[in-house]
Formats: structure tokens, C-alpha cells, sequence
């Protein structure tokens, strides 16, 4: 199975055969989307500082930083034999929570534009 990671940096989809890696001397893989990834990386920048990062908007508010659908895009170790009706269920279930989630982040958008419109 091919595993879509995240970038270390900005936190966005690093598919396999793209961007790039980098090894610490402890072992330590850090995977990166583009080289402006990368070379945030090395100049020491922290991503919780930089605009266009994931982690700057969560940290600011932007969006939303605490929810239970978070939970299911958690790494799991665990192998498990194919099944097919086991799949089925796991790709409806994912549309599912994929459809609770944008409803959620509609309602936080919404809420805080709300919250904005009153302080101007």
C-alpha cells in the first residue's frame, strides 16, 4: 500500500516519488513537499512563524485546530488482512467523516467571520 505522508514543514501531502528527504544523524526522517520546504527547514525557520504553513494558521486561529475527525487520520501500524466488504465500509466511513469535517470547518469559517464583522 502507498503511503501519502506529510511534509514536515508546511504539513501538506507528500506523495510518493515527490519532494524530498531528509536524515538526521539520530535517524530522524524528515520528509518535505518542495524544496521551499526544505530550505525553510535548514535556515533553522519555525513553521508556526512562517505565513503560509499549516501549523501558522492553526496556531492564529485560522482554523480548526482541536476536533474528534483528527483522530482518524492518525497512523496505524497494524496490519490487517484484506477484506473486501471491510474496505467498502472503510471507504464509507472515510467519505462520511470527510463530509462531518467540511461541514465543521464551514461552521468554525462561518463563526469566525461572524466574530470578525463585529469588531469593524
Amino acid at each position: 500500500m502507498v503511503r501519502v505522508e506529510p511534509c514536515y514543514f508546511c504539513s501538506g501531502p507528500v506523495y510518493p516519488g515527490h519532494g524530498s528527504m531528509f536524515v538526521r544523524n539520530d535517524s530522524k526522517v524528515f520528509r518535505f513537499c518542495r524544496s521551499k520546504c526544505a530550505k525553510n527547514f535548514e535556515k533553522k525557520r519555525n513553521p508556526r512563524k512562517t505565513a503560509w504553513t499549516k501549523s501558522f494558521r492553526k496556531s492564529r486561529g485560522k482554523e480548526m485546530a482541536v476536533d474528534s475527525t483528527f483522530e482518524f487520520e492518525k497512523r496505524r501500524n497494524r496490519p490487517v488482512r484484506y477484506d473486501r466488504e471491510l474496505m467498502g465500509t472503510t471507504i464509507r466511513a472515510m467519505q462520511r467523516v470527510g463530509e462531518i469535517r467540511s461541514r465543521r470547518e464551514q461552521m468554525f469559517y462561518e463563526r469566525r467571520m461572524k466574530d470578525a464583522r463585529k469588531e469593524s
